[in-house]
């Protein structure tokens, strides 16, 4: 195994850092590495806002579920799927955008994520830690109207980054054998699901940090047994997005 692919297979969500502050040049360096990222028709359509402003991050932190590392993190972004440069882009020729597609919401959320994982990696590679905060869209439109954004612009993520204050362990994805599928589609082995459930408990019960009894496949009934986020259709609708 070699350094690269050690750091992949070691990733941690880090919700506690130290004071050290991350400089500006080495936020811009991995902004550079996010850009790299492969997209789709070289279409960029990720935006990345800053938050230094104190105000505003408290904001955030209440809009997503009052998580205070968005408040303690040393740098705090919004990623955003932004096709309204792509709106500009056709002003300046004079030419009508078609959009709402569907297609043109995917290609643009992938472009954010893919965006941002290329970042994560970047920061890691640099002893920093990070956070994805998907609960920024528990209030999507909130959020919008904090950061100003456009029509054609809706917020995917937010992301924290900084030095780990603390060290937890790997949580245990599921076995290659039920992910990796030969030249069709195949039913997952429900023995070998099952235990890996069983490896998930042990992981839960014994990590340093917030124990539980829960198995893998428990945690995820028990979650599509809720709505999850309903408002994000009618939100996307009025910012333009996924209207044919």
């Amino acid at each position: 195994m070699n350094t690269v692919t050690q750091l992949l297979q070691s990733h941690r969500s880090i919700r506690a850092f130290t004071d050290k502050p991350v400089p500006q040049a080495l936020v811009e360096d991995l902004i550079r590495c996010g850009q790299g990222a492969a997209t789709s028709s070289f279409i960029q359509t990720t935006t990345v806002i800053q938050i230094t402003d104190p105000e505003k991050r408290a904001r955030l932190a209440e809009l997503g579920n009052n998580q205070k590392y968005i408040n303690e993190a040393p740098v705090f972004m919004v990623f955003c799927a932004d096709m309204n440069r792509h709106k500009q882009a056709c002003e300046m020729h004079d030419a009508p955008m078609l959009s709402g597609f569907t297609e043109q919401f995917l290609t643009a959320s992938i472009d954010a994520a893919l965006f941002a994982q290329n970042l994560v990696v970047a920061a890691e590679s640099q002893d920093m830690g990070i956070c994805y905060i998907g609960a920024l869209r528990n209030n999507p439109q909130g959020v919008s109207d904090v950061l100003g954004l456009p029509d054609l612009v809706y917020p995917v993520f937010g992301l924290c980054i900084g030095y780990p204050d603390q060290n937890p362990e790997v949580k245990p994805r599921l076995p290659v054998s039920v992910v990796l599928k030969q030249n069709g589609y195949e039913p997952d082995d429900l023995a070998t699901v099952k235990d890996y459930d069983e490896h998930v408990r042990h992981y839960y019960a014994t990590r340093s940090g917030n124990p539980k009894s829960q198995s893998w496949s428990e945690q995820i009934s028990g979650m599509l047994q809720k709505e999850a986020r309903p408002h994000m259709l009618p939100f996307l609708n009025d910012r333009g997005f996924v209207l044919k």
